[in-house]
């Protein structure tokens, strides 16, 4: 059996995929998942269930020129993989390393940063 993971590095190569790829693709991007985030830590529930949404969104818009906007983004880690990160999710959530979250410096897919480290505190400090 191929490994598609080691494939899957950017959009345009989920869309070279045909159903059965896709398939197998989204089995091995779950197991990636559970491995990396029980020894990182992070949102493991919302990323499992969003497998198959991302790709069928990277197989039908554009990214970067399409813009997909991950809400708060619990569940951008399978967006991470399959736009170039996935070699660095051992730093996932880590000083330094990949953010939890997106985060426009990281990628040009990524439309604008989200996560409670882009949120503005300054507002709950008592002077």
């Amino acid at each position: 059996m191929t490994n598609l993971l080691d494939k899957a590095n950017s959009p345009n190569d989920i869309k070279k995929l045909n159903f059965e790829e896709i398939t197998q693709l989204a089995v091995e991007i779950r197991s990636f998942l559970i491995n990396k985030i029980s020894k990182t830590g992070g949102h493991l529930a919302s990323n499992l269930g969003v497998v198959e949404l991302t790709l069928a969104l990277r197989r039908v818009f554009n990214s970067p020129s399409d813009k997909i906007i991950w809400d708060v983004g619990h569940q951008s880690y399978v967006h991470k993989i399959v736009t170039g990160r996935r070699d660095q999710f051992d730093s996932l959530r880590k000083l330094g390393g990949l953010s939890g979250f997106p985060k426009f410096s990281e990628s040009e897919h990524d439309v604008f940063n989200t996560g409670p480290e882009f949120r503005d505190f300054s507002a709950y400090l008592l002077i």
